[in-house]
């Protein structure tokens, strides 16, 4: 069950946060192109599992389509939709794993069990860095407006990447300690900004 949740997860990561590009995201709404991702969510699921047409497989690609049409079409954008939406998803996942456990021990890659810590690996670091960006992005997007000084052209959303990267592999390799040091130094590193600009300083301490 683990080892199919773990496939699952990783095809999810990919599909929803690196083979989802932002056209197909401002495009959502069309038909077309909900499809076209759910087509590889499907395409993402057999590769993982090693499962090319597995009724399980099926049934999640179309489960996350019925998911995608009622956060496209039934609810308001934002932070609340985005999270219903992923904690639809991972649920959907567990249920799978949970209705269908040796979905990858019967797969083509059933017998490399070395593949699943690399897919657990490549799981976990596409939603701290890239899931979380779409995250933070919708949690700050209240504030979007607000006349900050200005920095280089995408340089928060590059210095979030690799903090949330640098965040991932301190904890992987059993230092979360470090985090206490990442976020002190960015904190002493913009105090001359922060200091001098009540807005600035706000913005990053949330």
């Amino acid at each position: 069950m683990i080892a199919t949740f773990t496939a699952l997860l990783c095809a999810h990561a990919l599909a929803d946060f690196v083979l989802q590009t932002r056209w197909m995201v401002d495009h959502k709404r069309h038909p077309g192109v909900l499809i076209l991702h759910a087509a590889v969510v499907l395409l993402t699921a057999q590769a993982t599992t090693g499962q090319p047409a597995h009724p399980a497989v099926l049934a999640l690609a179309a489960v996350h389509l019925g998911i995608d049409l009622v956060k496209t079409y039934g609810l308001p954008p934002g932070l609340r939709a985005f999270l219903a939406d992923q904690a639809a998803h991972l649920a959907s996942l567990v249920a799978v794993a949970w209705l269908v456990p040796g979905l990858w021990a019967t797969g083509a890659w059933g017998g490399c069990p070395g593949l699943l810590p690399v897919l657990a690996g490549l799981a976990g670091l596409i939603l701290a860095t890239r899931a979380g960006a779409f995250a933070v992005g919708l949690l700050m997007a209240p504030w979007s407006e607000t006349d900050l000084p200005k920095g280089l052209e995408n340089g928060g959303a590059l210095i979030g990447l690799l903090e949330r990267g640098l965040i991932f592999l301190l904890v992987l390799v059993g230092q979360p300690a470090g985090v206490g040091f990442l976020i002190a130094a960015k904190s002493v590193l913009r105090f001359e900004t922060t200091s001098r600009d009540q807005r600035a300083g706000e913005y990053v301490i949330i």
